[in-house]
C-alpha cells in the first residue's frame, strides 16, 4: 500500500529512514518512553537570570489576578496589574493568559498578540507590559473556527488557499455575526517551506478575526540539531508554541506536541511544558470546560481501523496519560488535526475532535483520504457548552454527507452507502424510500468510494501519488433494491438537527 512519507518533501523528513533510535520509536510502547526521558528532556544550557517586570491594564487601570508566564513558571498580577517574574535567557517570550471579557489583541496580519519578546538590558532586567481593551460585546456566548492542516507547499497551493478556502470562511463569518469569533490554525500551516508564512498571514488577515496558531510537524525548522531550535521561525511570526487564554466561561490551552528528533518527530509533551500546564490549570476552577488545541491527536482509532497493533509515535501523543491526568478535574475537549480525516473519540471527561483538513489529501483533490471534504470546523459556545459542525469548502452549510448508489462499493454491491463525516455515536442515520422510513443504516468500517476512485493506484492522485484511501468508521450501509425510487438519507446530530441527501 502507498503510504505518505512522514516528512514528505525533505530528505531529512522521512521518519521511516531515520536513525536507529527514531526508528525504534516508531512503534515504541508509550510505557517504555520513560527509559528515554533523558533523551527527550530539554537540554541544559548556559543561561543568565532575567527579571521581568510589567503591568497588565485596560483603560488606564491595572487588572489583577491575570496569569503571566515565561512558558515555565506562572505568576498572577497584583491588584494594580503589576507582576514580576524571574526567568532566564533561555526563555524567548513572556505571555499573558488573556482574561475573558477583553478583546484579543492582534498583530498586523490578524494573528493573536498575547506575548512580548524578552529583551533584557545590561542589568539583566526586562519590561513587558500588556494593554487590553474591554470586549465590545459579552463573550459568554462566542464562536471559534478550527482550520487544521492548510499545509501549503508552493504558490499553486497558496493560491488555492487564497481563492477557495478564504472566501468560503469569509462567507461563513458573514453568517455568524451574532457573537465574538476567533480562529485556531491547528498546525501544519505550511508544508516545510517556511518562507510561505506571509502567504498564510495574508489569508488570515482577510478574515478579520483574531487567529491563534498551533505548531505542526511541517511548521518546523529542519536544519537544526535539536527540538529546542526547531520552532524559531514559527516563533518569529506567531510567538510561543504553547500558551492559554480565556473566552467567556471557557479556558483555552494551545500545546506543542511535536517533538523534533533531528531525523523525524514524535508526539510528545516535554517536561517544561507539562510543568507550565500544571501551573496554568491550577488557576482554573475544577469542573470547568477546558478546550485544548494540539496538532498530533492524543489518541485515535486509525491504526485499529488499519489492523495494526501499535500506533506510530508520529501519529499519537506518547505521554498522553500525563496530559489526561492534568485534565481529569475538567470537562475537556481536545482539538487536533494531522491525520487528514474526521474522527471523534470519547473517554471519561474527554472528547477529542480530529478535524478534517483544509487541504484535504494534500491539495490533490476535493476530499481527504477518508472521503471527508476539504474543509474546517465551526464551534459555537454557549456558557460552557459546545456545539459543532464541519463546513465543506465550496458547499452550503448543510452538506454533511455523500451518498453512493448500490454497486459503488465493491464488497457491498447491493447496498446504499452514506459517508457521514461529522458522525459520532450520538447521531442517528436513517434511509427513506419516498416518504417511507425504511430503517436505520448500519455503520461499518470501509473505504469511501470516491476516495477509492481518486486515490487508488501508483499514479493517483497525480499531485500526491503516495495518497491511498484509508478505512473509516463513518460509512453507513443499507440494502436498497435496484427498483427503489426517491431514496433519501437523513442524519440527525446529537442536538437534534437533521441533514438529508437524496440519491442521484
Amino acid at each position: 500500500m502507498k503510504r505518505p512519507p512522514a516528512f514528505a518533501g525533505h530528505p531529512r523528513r522521512n521518519f521511516i529512514k531515520s536513525t536507529a533510535l527514531a526508528s525504534a520509536g516508531l512503534f515504541l510502547p508509550a510505557g517504555l518512553l520513560e527509559e528515554f526521558s533523558s533523551f527527550f528532556a530539554p537540554a541544559p544550557a548556559v543561561t543568565s537570570p532575567v527579571r521581568v517586570r510589567g503591568q497588565v491594564q485596560a483603560q488606564g487601570k491595572g487588572l489583577g489576578k491575570v496569569a503571566v508566564s515565561d512558558g515555565r513558571s506562572v505568576t498572577t498580577t497584583q491588584a494594580d496589574g503589576t507582576y514580576e517574574l524571574v526567568t532566564d535567557t533561555s526563555r524567548p517570550f513572556v505571555f499573558v493568559s488573556l482574561p475573558a471579557g477583553y478583546e484579543i489583541p492582534t498583530n498586523a496580519a490578524g494573528t493573536a498578540n498575547f506575548y512580548r519578546t524578552i529583551q533584557p538590558g545590561a542589568k539583566g532586567e526586562a519590561q513587558a507590559d500588556f494593554r487590553l481593551e474591554p470586549a465590545r460585546a459579552a463573550d459568554t456566548n462566542h464562536q471559534f473556527l478550527v482550520l487544521a492542516d492548510p499545509q501549503m507547499q508552493n504558490s499553486y497551493e497558496t493560491g488555492l488557499f487564497q481563492t477557495q478556502t478564504i472566501p468560503d470562511v469569509q462567507a461563513t463569518l458573514r453568517a455568524y455575526t451574532n457573537a465574538p469569533t476567533f480562529g485556531i490554525g491547528c498546525g501544519d500551516l505550511l508544508f516545510d517551506d517556511l518562507s510561505l508564512y506571509p502567504d498564510y498571514e495574508k489569508g488570515i488577515q482577510k478574515l478579520g478575526i483574531p487567529f491563534f496558531q498551533v505548531i505542526g510537524n511541517h511548521d518546523l525548522d529542519l536544519k537544526v540539531r535539536s527540538d529546542e531550535a526547531s520552532d524559531r521561525t514559527f516563533g518569529r511570526y506567531f510567538g510561543p508554541t504553547y500558551y492559554s487564554f480565556n473566552k467567556g466561561d471557557v479556558h483555552y490551552v494551545v500545546l506543542d506536541d511535536v517533538f523534533f528528533l533531528g531525523a523525524g518527530y514524535i508526539g510528545y509533551l516535554h517536561e517544561t511544558q507539562l510543568q507550565w500546564l500544571e501551573g496554568d490549570l491550577a488557576l482554573v476552577e475544577k469542573g470547568k470546560t477546558v478546550v485544548v488545541a494540539l496538532h498530533i491527536p492524543s489518541s485515535g482509532t486509525r491504526e485499529k481501523r488499519e489492523g495494526k497493533a501499535e500506533a506510530p509515535l508520529g501519529n499519537t501523543l506518547a505521554n498522553r496519560q500525563e496530559l489526561y491526568r492534568l485534565l481529569e478535574p475538567y470537562r475537556a475537549h481536545l482539538m487536533s488535526g494531522h491525520t487528514h480525516e474526521s474522527e471523534h473519540t470519547f473517554e471519561g471527561n474527554r472528547h477529542e475532535h480530529v478535524n478534517g483538513a483544509v487541504c484535504g489529501a494534500w491539495w490533490s483533490g476535493p476530499i481527504c483520504w477518508d472521503g471527508t471534504p476539504n474543509g474546517y470546523s465551526i464551534y459555537e459556545v454557549k456558557g460552557e457548552s459546545l456545539q459543532w459542525r464541519y463546513k465543506s469548502v465550496g458547499f452550503e452549510a448543510n452538506h454533511q454527507m455523500r451518498l453512493y448508489a448500490p454497486g459503488s462499493e465493491g464488497s457491498n454491491p447491493n447496498e446504499l452507502v452514506a459517508n457521514v463525516w461529522g458522525w459520532d455515536p450520538a447521531w442517528k442515520v436513517f434511509w427513506y424510500e419516498g416518504a417511507d422510513r425504511k430503517g436505520a443504516m448500519t455503520p461499518r468500517k470501509g473505504l469511501d468510494p470516491l476516495s477509492v476512485k481518486l486515490h487508488t493506484g501508483d499514479k493517483l492522485p497525480e499531485r500526491r501519488p503516495w495518497v491511498d484511501p484509508v478505512p473509516t468508521d463513518h460509512l453507513f450501509y443499507a440494502p436498497v433494491s435496484a427498483a427503489a425510487k426517491g431514496v433519501r438519507v437523513e442524519a440527525t446530530d446529537r442536538w437534534g438537527k437533521s441533514y438529508s441527501a437524496t440519491l442521484g
